[in-house]
């Protein structure tokens, strides 16, 4: 008869590979949130990219009609729909002027995320090699950590304008990597690349064999004009490169979870392999709601009816409130953050006041919330990203309480 011993056991149950994903970032500062929630604060909340707006009406009702059909509760697949792979690929050649076959070069995501923390599961071995920005999105380097591949970091420094520096990647790493994930507008930084970047960057992974991963999150998020391109739009990238693309900034989906990734038929495929063995899909209502806004993206004529328009405003009331009380910010060409270099009197002082201490005694003081740079790895010391996901009166009324806080350090 098995006897239960009265000692504490000594087994983790916790893996190990955890302690290489690091802190949340977003869970450290809901604790901040909560701190001065309890001091009395109201906060005004600038941390995550989360749109503060929902759907259109048009998207919502056929979402809605969707799901009260019964037929719509069994397996959706985990490929996604015929349909939502094919109007996919019909935007990708309205929108980029790309053609992709939806059969095999198109996987439905529960968003784009969800694809960013598989792939190197799906693409390599543990061991392997992956080249990363620095700063770049938290998942980038979470997911290589899930994988047991090896991440060689990319800076991305102020004085090239954020821009990667392809020439600086050695040839030993080039060698070893499996692939090179760019993110163009990016996140934290809103970087823009043009298509003879694009063409040096395929031009060096068909020499080295290394798959390009680009994260498109948002495609749609273009101010002055300028409109994001696609990494598919050189000639014969898509033998070498894959992108991603998410319905949560260009439409305000981010609660219904759903993407897709586009590009090269092998890592298509090694990754809807792999979710095959994970998960059964997105909601077809989901799907078909995802269909809709698709074709009235591609009806649209009208510029102002997208996202873009509105964070276009909110960022440029925002950067001129900042700089009335003494914080200049570059004004970004894409996205919905602003990566913002600490303001002067903060400089040259990380060992007192780094990004991490200015945002938490920020949001303590002031109950604005943002989040430090350092989050997005060690190039984003110094920095915090500010995300414009509130209406322009909340965001006059945050940079003049962060005015009053910088005037009032010594």
């Amino acid at each position: 008869m098995k006897t239960l011993s009265n000692q504490t056991s000594k087994r983790s149950w916790r893996a190990d590979k955890l302690s290489r994903l690091g802190s949340s970032i977003f869970a450290e500062v809901g604790g901040w949130k909560e701190e001065a929630l309890l001091a009395g604060r109201h906060i005004i909340d600038l941390s995550i990219g989360s749109p503060d707006h929902g759907p259109s009406l048009g998207i919502r009702e056929i979402l809605s009609s969707e799901a009260l059909k019964e037929d719509n509760y069994t397996y959706p697949g985990t490929s996604g729909s015929q349909g939502f792979r094919q109007q996919s690929a019909a935007w990708m050649e309205h929108r980029f002027g790309v053609r992709v076959n939806a059969e095999t070069e198109i996987l439905s995501l529960m968003g784009s995320q969800d694809g960013l923390a598989h792939l190197a599961q799906a693409i390599c071995n543990p061991g392997d090699v992956a080249i990363l920005p620095n700063p770049g999105y938290p998942i980038y380097a979470g997911s290589l950590a899930i994988a047991g591949v090896t991440p060689w970091y990319l800076p991305l420094k102020e004085e090239h304008g954020f821009l990667p520096n392809l020439d600086s990647i050695p040839a030993e790493v080039w060698e070893k990597a499996t692939f090179i994930l760019l993110n163009f507008p990016g996140n934290p930084i809103a970087v823009q690349a043009d298509l003879p970047f694009f063409e040096k960057l395929i031009g060096l992974a068909k020499k080295w064999d290394v798959l390009i991963v680009h994260d498109l999150a948002y495609s749609e998020m273009g101010f002055d004009g300028y409109r994001p391109i696609s990494v598919l739009q050189v000639p014969g990238a898509i033998d070498i490169a894959v992108e991603f693309h998410s319905f949560s900034k260009s439409f305000n989906m981010a609660g219904c979870r759903i993407g897709f990734l586009v590009g090269n038929e092998e890592a298509v495929g090694a990754l809807k392999e792999l979710k095959n063995n994970i998960d059964f899909g997105v909601f077809k209502p989901i799907q078909n709601a995802a269909i809709y806004a698709l074709k009235q993206a591609m009806l649209s004529v009208d510029e102002d009816q997208g996202v873009a328009s509105l964070y276009e405003k909110r960022r440029n009331v925002l950067v001129e409130s900042l700089a009335e009380v003494g914080w200049d910010v570059p004004k970004p060409n894409a996205t919905m953050f602003l990566w913002a270099k600490l303001p002067e009197r903060f400089r040259d002082t990380t060992d007192i006041w780094s990004s991490r201490r200015f945002s938490r005694e920020l949001l303590h003081k002031t109950g604005v919330a943002v989040i430090p740079g350092d989050a997005f790895g060690s190039e984003g010391e110094g920095f915090v990203r500010i995300a414009l996901v509130q209406e322009e009166e909340l965001l006059r009324e945050a940079a003049q309480r962060i005015g009053t806080f910088i005037a009032e350090q010594p």
